[in-house]
């Protein structure tokens, strides 16, 4: 297993560039207020909330029987179904198509399942090209690294580093910056990828039991584009991802686009239902521990997340400190969640990259309680022995303090008396990791105690 590195390491090397962390934290904020606008303008915000936790929550509870509803509609409508119990058998399923149909070069609307799935390097090893056609994925592609959001993946990247990276890639005017002239560029040369795919693959929002019908949401038309042309449409599909009813998806999709990016709707919402004449349409329903987490009570709920990122856009540590930091395909308060359920060895950090502030779970468009989660998770990864021993020491001495009153109160008057006497490098050395990035508050001259004792006192006078 590959080792992660822990999620304070790798922060320190994004909030190292301290301007860079400024700019990304009000980026992510500019969006959190777009999508507050959003949400303010719909009297009916918090039914909607309501409606869609407990759709998604009744689909997780009889998840196997919608599945199979879900395969036999589709099949009828002449899409073939394929099943994969991880991340290997999507791979090496969705490679056999490829090469029964001869494809060299294919055409990938953005997916987030196929980068939990590493799709893309594994095709390329054997010989596909692959092309993301979503702009911010493209860009991430172009520079070899993975995206750092799941809505907006190249969040990350200012205008002068996209400009630099088409003039060494498209041959782009040196310097330029502009957005028009940048985004013109990249149309050109994606629309020459779009012309000679011999396949597309997609990703999956949403799809309805009921009808066998999917849906993708994108901004710029690239999933139409890319599954128009060629015969052969791939649709990569997570097995949460489903509703029970097409009535169902008016809830979802007011909610999605405004807690994503705080626009009404997406730009295009495309319904797909069965191949297009003479074409194939094959989509692979993919577990990869999906059915671990919903035989847990305390995580299931996590499974009725629908990818919005609102979680990401608000929390204040994802916005400080990046989402490469998380190491891991889905970043943020609910990918802390998501990845230890899938290796808590590996990620047994992220769920303390949190606050526990608990605004992810106050935009959550389908109220998962994240904060919770994390919490719970806090706990499980104690439980498990995996807390690093630094922390465990200093969270059995602090237990200890909160436990034995007169050491307590010692405690206090020694930090309020003698530390603020004390020569600034014995505070803020190496040993003191909280301290590296933090000021210690100004202590008070009195305790609580000593405070209310003295008003006591001042009140029999009287």
């Amino acid at each position: 297993m590959q080792s992660i590195a822990d999620h304070p390491v790798t922060a320190a090397e994004f909030v190292a560039n301290d301007e860079r962390a400024h700019w990304h934290d009000k980026a992510l904020w500019f969006v959190r207020e777009k999508r507050d606008r959003q949400a303010r303008s719909l009297p009916e915000w918090e039914t909607l909330r309501e409606t869609a936790g407990a759709i998604k929550a009744h689909t997780v509870s009889h998840l196997a029987d919608l599945l199979e509803q879900f395969e036999a509609n589709a099949t009828k409508l002449g899409a073939i179904v394929h099943w994969a119990r991880n991340a290997s058998e999507h791979n090496e399923i969705v490679l056999g198509l490829l090469q029964k149909h001869g494809v060299k070069k294919l055409v990938k609307s953005k997916s987030m399942l196929t980068e939990e799935c590493h799709l893309n390097p594994y095709l390329e090893r054997h010989g596909i090209e692959v092309t993301d056609t979503d702009l911010g994925e493209w860009l991430v592609q172009l520079r070899n690294e993975p995206p750092s959001h799941i809505v907006m993946p190249a969040i990350h990247i200012k205008k002068e580093e996209v400009g630099e990276l088409f003039h060494n890639v498209l041959g782009t005017q040196k310097g330029a910056t502009d957005p028009t002239y940048l985004a013109e560029a990249a149309r050109h040369a994606l629309r020459q990828k779009f012309l000679e795919a011999d396949a597309g693959i997609t990703g999956v929002n949403f799809a309805i039991a009921e009808t066998g019908g999917f849906v993708v949401c994108t901004n710029e038309g690239n999933a139409d584009l890319g599954v128009s042309l060629p015969k052969l449409h791939i649709a990569c599909m997570g097995i949460e991802k489903l509703i029970p009813k097409a009535e169902h998806l008016g809830v979802f999709l007011r909610l999605l686009a405004r807690s994503a990016t705080g626009q009404p709707i997406t730009t295009y919402s495309s319904h797909f239902h069965g191949p297009r004449p003479d074409g194939e349409l094959h989509i692979v329903l993919v577990d990869n521990g999906r059915t671990d987490i919903l035989g847990n009570d305390e995580f299931r709920r996590s499974l009725n997340c629908i990818r919005c990122g609102a979680c990401m856009n608000t929390c204040p540590v994802y916005r400080r400190s990046g989402g490469h930091s998380y190491q891991t395909t889905i970043p943020g308060p609910i990918g802390s969640i998501l990845a230890p359920s899938r290796n808590a060895e590996q990620f047994h950090s992220l769920p303390f990259a949190c606050s526990l502030c608990g605004s992810c779970t106050d935009v959550c468009p389908v109220k998962i309680d994240l904060h919770h989660q994390l919490l719970t998770w806090r706990k499980e990864i104690a439980v498990r022995g995996l807390v690093p021993m630094t922390k465990r020491l200093s969270m059995i001495a602090g237990s200890l303090v909160f436990q034995t009153p007169w050491l307590y109160r010692l405690a206090g008057k020694i930090a309020r008396t003698v530390v603020p006497w004390l020569p600034r490098f014995m505070l803020y050395n190496p040993l003191n990791v909280w301290g590296r990035q933090r000021e210690l508050p100004q202590f008070p001259k009195q305790s609580f105690r000593e405070a209310f004792a003295r008003r006591q006192k001042q009140k029999k006078r009287r």
